[in-house]
């Protein structure tokens, strides 16, 4: 009863935010600052598949909008990944136990919408939601601060903003790495010299999250008169 009464009260409230700044919007925000939380995956030697022995993700973000439709964004997202250890072949096995590493991702993404992107209500070619979808490159810091392995992320996503200088947003973010090491355990740790003659041998991180985040900095050049 609890949970629907506080879910009827964030709904009422964001409508009546709406209406209240109905027109505050009608400039481009250049920043925004955010936060996101979710759960994150590890596939490598360890683990060949993706979405297994999930963990807990999350981090901030900072975004820059060039327009309603381009923006480069820059985060940092915290998880920890897990697995069991080798058997002394280079395989996984149950019996062995587990081992856990901390990783840190920052990374920089030039990031596109599909549509115009805002809130105005008297042009109808700008929407308050649109899929989005974003490419860049990152690095992640792990092993214990020790090491620096760099990565490609893919982005696709949701957002919405539901009253001006506020939006929701779920992505899942697919971070391929330039490296086999994220796990830690020297036997994992690209021990064969594989992972230099194809992307397939390397580690992959991935996280999906959903997040909030603030826009300031409004723009005071963008007209819509016409």
């Amino acid at each position: 009863m609890k949970t629907r009464l506080t879910l009827v009260t964030i709904v009422v409230g964001l409508l009546f935010a709406e209406r209240l700044y109905a027109g505050d919007n009608d400039q481009l925000y250049r920043m925004e600052l955010g936060i996101d939380g979710g759960l994150g995956y590890y596939a490598g030697d360890a683990q060949p598949h993706i979405f297994q022995d999930i963990r807990e993700a999350y981090g901030a973000a900072f975004r820059y909008q060039f327009d309603r439709r381009w923006s480069l964004r820059a985060k940092g997202m915290a998880q920890r990944i897990s697995g069991f250890r080798p058997d002394g072949t280079g395989f996984a096995n149950k019996k062995e136990g587990r081992w856990t590493n901390q990783i840190v991702n920052v990374d920089v993404v030039g990031e596109f919408n599909f549509f115009p992107y805002g809130r105005i209500r008297h042009d109808r070619r700008i929407t308050p939601i649109t899929p989005y979808i974003a490419l860049g490159i990152g690095v992640g810091i792990h092993s214990e601060w020790k090491k620096v392995s760099a990565y490609m992320p893919f982005i696709v996503g949701l957002k919405w903003q539901p009253v001006p200088h506020f939006t929701i947003h779920a992505a899942w973010q697919h971070n391929v790495y330039f490296a086999d090491n994220l796990e830690n355990v020297t036997e994992y740790n690209n021990r064969y010299d594989l992972n230099g003659g194809s992307v397939f041998n390397c580690d992959v991180t991935g996280q999906l999250v959903v997040g909030v985040a603030v826009s300031f900095l409004q723009d005071k050049n963008e007209c819509h008169c016409k």
